[in-house]
């Protein structure tokens, strides 16, 4: 039995029965094709390219060749940050004068829209507990809301009365989404480091892993203790007042470091 030969167009739809069983109906390119687009004419050679006679083409003045246009622009420098001396030629020398300070100087307000509250305390404190901000209620009153109450929960349980703590916060007002590494490298930092010196407490809790900056940290590796003209601080670092109020377990992380802290000091 001989085998009939098969046309073209027999070999053609058979090859296209083929790859429809397969399930391919169409045909796919990585390049766009226009298929109807009428034929133009040889296009001009582009800046830089050779010319019929050999002769690169001329780049007009002020444009880079073609293929240089086409690379991204190169993303500028984030700018520096501008750090100010805050504190100026006379800074506060006693906790009163920064009290006066801290309510009226100019360059430290970080968000308008919220009352300057004032530290409270007395130098020489047995603790001094530092804060981002005051809370967004307090008015007269620096931790006059639900993180006070902690604070004078905790400082029960720690046997310390309020009139032997000095509570402070790193930013005169409550500031909305506030960058504390940003606001430190403008010179808060100093400010923070001053008010420390003048306070001379004999230990420091930071309520706030964002305070590091303000210390004179990076964050990732927070200070155990400060060093300054009047001497040395033992510093403790611990998460914010309202996350210990959030999540439970971060009070008992607290007081296991309290404890541990304390029996070294």
């Amino acid at each position: 039995m001989t085998r009939p030969e098969l046309s073209i167009a027999r070999e053609f739809e058979a090859a296209l029965a083929w790859w429809q069983a397969a399930g391919v109906d169409c045909d796919f390119a990585d390049d766009a094709t226009a298929w109807l687009a009428e034929a133009t004419s040889k296009a001009a050679p582009l800046p830089g390219e050779n010319t019929p006679s050999g002769r690169p083409a001329a780049v007009p003045a002020g444009e880079l060749p073609a293929g240089l246009r086409a690379l991204p622009d190169a993303p500028s420098p984030a700018p520096a940050t501008l750090r100010r001396d805050l504190l100026g030629e006379s800074p506060p020398q006693d906790l009163a004068a920064f009290r006066e300070w801290w309510m009226s100087a100019q360059g430290i307000d970080t968000a308008r829209a919220f009352p300057r509250i004032a530290p409270r305390g007395d130098a020489g404190a047995a603790l001094m507990v530092l804060v981002p901000q005051p809370e967004e209620a307090d008015s007269d009153h620096l931790l006059s809301g639900p993180q006070g109450r902690l604070l004078g929960n905790i400082l029960a349980a720690m046997g310390l009365d309020e009139s032997m703590v000095y509570v402070a916060s790193a930013l005169p007002c409550h500031t909305p989404m506030a960058d504390l590494a940003l606001l430190a490298a403008g010179g808060m930092d100093a400010v923070t480091a001053h008010h420390i010196a003048l306070v001379r407490p004999a230990r420091l809790i930071a309520f706030g892993t964002g305070l590091a900056p303000m210390l004179g940290s990076p964050a990732e590796h927070p200070l155990r203790e400060i060093n300054h003209a009047g001497g040395k601080v033992l510093v403790m670092s611990s998460e914010t007042l309202d996350a210990l109020m959030e999540m439970p377990r971060l009070k008992a992380r607290f007081w296991r470091r309290w404890i541990e802290w304390s029996a070294t000091v």
